[in-house]
């Protein structure tokens, strides 16, 4: 059987919310289409294209800001790099001049509203989320190239394989939970431990280190932000955001600065339950708050589920000594292996498997995570994230308005807190004694993705997405 390679950093992508499928993916699918241009050396000779959107792309892709995501994309800019609070002013300008400059080399006319169609009726085979790019050039060539957008901000190009299929050849070989816990016995390492030493097939383990340290940077920056900007959601739900207000109320009259010194008043006001509980809520709203706005989030493993892993892991540092390098690099290095099981195994796309792809997913790498930081062993790191994801199966996507508002963002809370108790469950019992593996459950989860209603599938032609009647006025 082949391995399917995916990196931490795979798993763990920088990008701007808010919706990896819907986002992420289409921006670095416009990115990576325009970039070939120049590489076949036909760039300069484009003189139109024509973005096709379909399935779950074309019916929330508004909500989601695919349309946005593919002009940046188109224009070259990196969605790690670029200035989020210039997003607005860029998009602005493409629509009033009714032109765009590819990969910032070559402008050709294009007029978002005629040039970028909305295919809600078409679907195609591969992948609900699909995108395909036509062109005219100035011989008169026409070609197209499709991309699938398949969760997580994965892309695949048609007719090429798999994106994490890589001709990387690992030390420890991993496709499913058990060949996991195989390599776990046979070395004795810990699960954080065997993911490192994959990583040395990419990189050098100090250049890993460095990596997932910004990864957490970059996560840390989301949650300090995002609890301190208050106001109204943008796309029309008018969604108040929570987590300044919430975070205000913590704090208090304390005073502090910046994310170190807030950290240490959140540590200072003790364990109290409902306290760490109002605390871990907060953590999750504030970066998919942040994500609704089109902040600058980590996927983890989507944008949709931004929040779960982020809250969990600030809880470990905030309430449970895991204030180190050491102990951050090893939670993300876990929660990264647990993911790549379940996109293996099954979807971390809601298009393909409902909110139990995201948000279960991510509730699982959490559990995971926190149990081998807390001194879980390897059985018990499975335990809980076969825990977390038991009481998710079946979960719907039905977002409002095509928004990740609306239940989205409340959904990152639940995530984190099941993510914890599951821990908690998995560090007080025996796997001898469990009934579900891991990988049983992540079989029953992509059978259940199959078995799904389409509308349940990030289309919002269901669930609260049609019972819910609210006015949208910019949707």
């Amino acid at each position: 059987m082949s391995h399917e390679s995916i990196s931490v950093f795979d798993m763990f992508k920088i990008g701007i919310g808010p919706s990896s499928s819907h986002t992420l993916g289409p921006w670095l699918a416009a990115q990576r289409f325009a970039n070939s241009l120049a590489k076949k050396n036909i760039l300069y000779k484009v003189k139109e294209i024509r973005v096709l959107l379909y399935g779950s792309l074309a019916k929330t892709g508004v909500g989601h800001g695919t349309d946005i995501a593919v002009q940046l994309g188109l224009s070259g800019h990196d969605p790690v790099s670029f200035e989020v609070n210039n997003i607005d002013a860029k998009i602005a300008d493409i629509k009033l001049m009714k032109k765009i400059m590819l990969i910032g080399k070559h402008e050709i006319d294009f007029n978002p509203s005629e040039d970028i169609e909305f295919l809600i009726s078409e679907s195609l085979p591969l992948h609900p989320n699909a995108l395909s790019f036509l062109v005219r050039l100035d011989t008169g060539e026409n070609f197209a190239e499709t991309f699938y957008s398949i969760g997580g901000g994965f892309v695949v190009k048609e007719g090429e394989t798999d994106y994490g299929t890589a001709n990387v050849h690992l030390p420890f070989p991993i496709n499913t939970a058990n060949e996991l816990l195989h390599w776990c016995m046979k070395t004795g390492m810990n699960i954080s431990d065997v993911v490192l030493e994959n990583e040395t097939a990419w990189r050098l383990e100090k250049e890993t280190k460095a990596g997932v340290l910004q990864i957490w940077r970059v996560m840390k920056e989301c949650i300090y932000r995002g609890c301190h900007v208050e106001g109204t959601l943008p796309g029309g739900l008018q969604v108040k955001r929570r987590s300044a207000g919430l975070n205000k109320k913590l704090i208090k009259e304390n005073q502090y600065t910046d994310y170190n010194s807030w950290l240490a008043i959140v540590k200072k006001g003790g364990n109290n339950f409902t306290y760490i509980l109002d605390w871990v809520s907060c953590f999750a709203l504030a970066v998919n708050e942040e994500n609704a706005s089109f902040g600058r989030v980590v996927t983890a493993p989507t944008n949709g589920a931004a929040g779960v892993i982020p809250a969990v892991l600030q809880y470990y540092i905030a309430f449970c000594d895991g204030d180190t390098d050491d102990k951050i690099i090893h939670f993300l290095l876990t929660a990264s292996e647990i993911g790549s099981i379940f996109k293996k195994g099954a979807t971390i796309s809601a298009a393909m498997g409902g909110c139990q792809a995201e948000i279960g997913v991510s509730s699982a790498m959490a559990a995971a995570a926190l149990t081998e930081c807390m001194g879980g062993t390897q059985r018990q790191v499975l335990m809980a994230a076969e825990i977390a994801m038991e009481h998710h199966l079946g979960m719907t996507c039905d977002p409002i308005g095509g928004l990740v508002q609306i239940p989205c963002i409340e959904r990152n809370t639940m995530g984190a807190i099941k993510a914890i108790t599951a821990s908690q469950l998995a560090l007080q019992s025996s796997p001898d004694y469990a009934k579900v593996s891991l990988d049983e459950v992540i079989k029953t989860m992509w059978e259940t993705a199959l078995d799904m209603n389409l509308k349940y599938k990030e289309t919002a032609d269901g669930g609260l997405a049609v019972n819910v009647p609210l006015s949208l006025s910019e949707c």
